[in-house]
């Protein structure tokens, strides 16, 4: 997975490579940030900065944009609404008991994990799922992501 991932980006410049990389729900930064820094030789810093952007930048999407886009395939293609039925109840379990405990601190606690299937995307998925508002949730968002970005940078470095 990660060969195609490296062939297909290797014609970009390196930073947006970074960037699109962290933008791709499945990799996030957790692929992103490592492929910067010692595939692409970036520092320690671009490689995080990238990385948090390109993943920041898909959560803003999922939030803004998921509603309308589910609404109008959810209707006119019977997989699509399969799937976000699927997708929705997936993420309310994942995030159900945090939500409750933590609040919308959920939010922030569920992007700070760099961990594959529970970080960010959830995150932005939970934010838009449990309603939380935008000034609410897009900062705990973004304060997560640099966490996870910390964490995944810290473990490149030393590992």
């Amino acid at each position: 997975m990660h060969q195609l991932i490296i062939s297909f980006f290797s014609n970009f410049p390196r930073e947006l490579a970074t960037f699109l990389i962290a933008a791709i729900p499945v990799t996030e930064l957790r692929a992103a940030l490592p492929l910067a820094y010692k595939l692409y030789g970036m520092s320690a810093f671009w490689s995080w900065f990238y990385a948090v952007a390109g993943t920041f930048f898909t959560m803003v999407v999922i939030i803004l944009a998921l509603d309308p886009i589910a609404k109008i395939l959810s209707k006119h293609i019977k997989l699509f609404e399969k799937f976000f039925i699927w997708l929705f109840e997936h993420t309310r379990k994942k995030a159900d008991k945090k939500m409750q405990k933590y609040g919308s601190w959920a939010i922030f606690i569920l992007s700070a994990s760099p961990i594959p299937l529970v970080g960010g995307m959830t995150g932005a998925l939970a934010a838009f799922i449990f309603n939380v508002p935008l000034k609410k949730s897009l900062p705990l968002l973004l304060a997560g992501t640099m966490v996870s970005g910390a964490i995944v940078l810290a473990v490149t470095i030393y590992f």
